[in-house]
């Protein structure tokens, strides 16, 4: 991480320069991580943020839906609610994890980290089982306690919508996904913190505004998945035929997105295949 920038008089009041350091990148399998506390701490802390995640947003959902079933058209959150409840839920539980586990929440975001060597496979593995389990139990929660409206609306599970291409409902889970972890790369990147460093950034703030967006321009597609967790915890629970023939769509798009992005940011953004190459020839001249 680099220093503080602190501002510079004899610039005109600018900011001066400082040392940066890439980060190492992390082992690519690491056992000592299954022997530390911290390690199992975070995968608590990702089960607990997903549940709750599931939980609220499921809730928002089918709420909605039983306001317009009920003839109440003006009433409800509406879909600009639903994707104010996905996205404020979001910016919550990242600040309130992102020190434990990284505020991952979301299996996709884990991969796209795992690519760009953040975290290791063992990591990224047991970072995902934990994402589906507690979105799972955040779904059970919901039927639970509102079993009427769960069964009758849908459970707020993914499913393509009527009128819509199996194509554009991949696209828009792949570009949806792509917003979301090219955000959190640019939200996180240590060098930008470093070289802007007299710019206040709440990381959790952009993640949370780019779920809200993607969830106002894909909601009518495909319901939004771009968390895979999400899509397959209300699958499981709602245990449906369309449910489950439209769960791929919810893991391959995601996927796909987060790979995009990771090579993206990593690659072309930060130039990390044209750095290694510099310092391979700089090694081979000395």
């Amino acid at each position: 991480m680099g220093k503080d920038i602190e501002p510079s008089h004899e610039q005109g009041g600018g900011y001066a320069a400082k040392d940066y350091h890439d980060p190492p990148p992390a082992p690519f399998f690491d056992m000592d991580e299954l022997t530390k506390w911290s390690f199992y701490r975070a995968l608590i802390a990702e089960f607990i943020a997903t549940l709750l995640f599931l939980y609220i947003t499921v809730l928002t959902v089918i709420g909605y839906k039983s306001q317009i079933a009920g003839g109440d058209d003006c009433g409800g959150v509406g879909i600009l609610g639903i994707a104010w409840a996905f996205g404020g839920m979001i910016f919550v539980l990242v600040y309130c994890t992102a020190g434990i586990s990284g505020g991952h929440i979301n299996p996709a975001v884990t991969f796209g980290l795992f690519l760009a060597r953040k975290v290791s496979l063992i990591r990224a593995v047991l970072y995902m089982v934990a994402q589906c389990l507690g979105a799972i139990c955040g779904v059970g929660l919901v039927k639970a306690f509102q079993k009427s409206y769960y069964v009758q609306f849908g459970g707020g599970a993914n499913e393509l919508n009527d009128g819509y291409s199996t194509g554009t409902g991949l696209a828009a889970e792949i570009i949806g996904t792509f917003v979301l972890v090219y955000t959190v790369f640019s939200a996180t990147d240590p060098k930008r913190s470093a070289r802007d460093s007299h710019i206040p950034v709440l990381a959790p703030l952009p993640i949370g505004f780019a779920v809200f967006m993607v969830h106002l321009a894909t909601i009518p597609i495909t319901g939004t998945g771009i968390n895979p967790a999400r899509s397959f915890g209300a699958a499981v629970i709602y245990n449906k035929n369309k449910a489950w023939d439209d769960q791929w769509i919810f893991w391959v798009g995601p996927f796909i997105g987060a790979a995009i992005a990771a090579f993206y940011h990593q690659f072309i953004l930060r130039a990390a295949a044209v750095k290694a190459l510099g310092s391979f020839r700089s090694n081979a001249h000395n």
